[in-house]
């Protein structure tokens, strides 16, 4: 009987310090926060302005409430970051739906979840400009004319889109290949070239040296974009990391759309504007919450498929997916 009464006492002790010791496990994790270790995101970044976002969610501390940690990882050039996605080496970046159909050519490699940026009729993001002294005054002087741009990209989709809403056919357009964005402005700056596609805001510096817009998409926006871009392995295993990082982007565009002048300091600190510009330049609207239509994703995938750049059709409801965004 007294070996009974010694194991019951035992057991309530046991039991009592049991009690005791998981309270203080859930008393410490309380004053710890109770969170969990942030999630990284790996983000390969190009010196564009269509980043400006989500660099301000991660300056505005909106990333970090939403318990990620964003890592920007820097590229030079389009193929540098395609590289660096490919490699596994980051896990999202910002593109267009044409480099979309050249990743998802054989299978669904990256997802499309938002848009980074349009034009809008007060802010262009394609202008096909013509060089001063050039004779260029318009689309119809613009025929036959060489226009420089960058092949198989966004460049030469909306320069060939653009010219033809305003007429041309495509044997009227003229188009030759310089890849660098700082030799296309060298070469129209300098007159060797008569025309050529640049992109906001470096079609705003060269036009302040001179050079004249013949055409832009604030007239066709729907031949402008960028778009953010996940890896589909991602989006696949974590997709509230997704939905995380895309509610810290939408506060950084209601921030920027409030009061475009409150991250001028952000736009040298980032290169995302030509010095020259600093202070006179005015940050484009971002826009809010959305994805392409399946019209412009159609519309692009007829483009390429026409240039031989896409054989076979692609699945939009495949690339693009709406359903991340807050």
């Amino acid at each position: 009987m007294n070996k009974y009464r010694n194991f019951k006492r035992d057991f309530a002790h046991s039991r009592i310090g049991f009690m005791v010791i998981l309270m203080l496990l859930v008393t410490l994790v309380v004053a710890c926060g109770g969170q969990e270790e942030p999630d990284t995101v790996r983000m390969a970044v190009l010196p564009i302005l269509d980043n400006l976002p989500m660099y301000v969610a991660d300056e505005q501390g909106y990333f970090e409430e939403q318990n990620l940690t964003v890592e920007f990882i820097p590229v030079n050039s389009a193929a540098e970051r395609d590289q660096v996605i490919q490699a596994g080496r980051a896990d999202g970046m910002i593109n267009e739906i044409l480099s979309t159909l050249f990743y998802n050519r054989e299978e669904p490699e990256i997802i499309i979840v938002r848009y980074a940026r349009v034009p809008t009729p007060e802010y262009p993001q394609f202008r096909i400009l013509a060089a001063s002294g050039s004779g260029i005054e318009s689309v119809e002087d613009i025929k036959g004319e060489e226009i420089g741009i960058s092949e198989g990209t966004i460049i030469e989709y909306s320069t060939d889109r653009l010219l033809q809403a305003e007429g041309l056919s495509l044997d009227e357009i003229n188009t030759v290949a310089v890849p660098g964005i700082p030799d296309r402005m060298a070469l129209l700056g300098s007159g060797e070239l008569p025309a050529a596609n640049l992109p906001d805001p470096l079609a705003y510096l060269v036009m302040q040296g001179g050079a004249t817009v013949v055409v832009d998409d604030s007239k066709y926006p729907e031949y402008g974009h960028s778009v953010i871009s996940f890896r589909k392995e991602l989006v696949d295993q974590n997709p509230d990391v997704i939905k995380r990082f895309l509610i810290a982007v939408e506060q950084a565009v209601e921030d920027i759309n409030t009061n475009k002048g409150q991250f001028n300091t952000l736009l040298s600190d980032r290169n995302l504007v030509p010095e020259p510009l600093l202070g006179s330049y005015t940050v484009p609207d971002f826009p809010t919450a959305s994805v392409p239509p399946i019209s412009q994703w159609d519309d692009v995938l007829d483009w390429a498929q026409t240039k031989g750049y896409i054989e076979g059709d692609l699945e939009y409801g495949d690339s693009v997916d709406g359903s991340f965004l807050p």
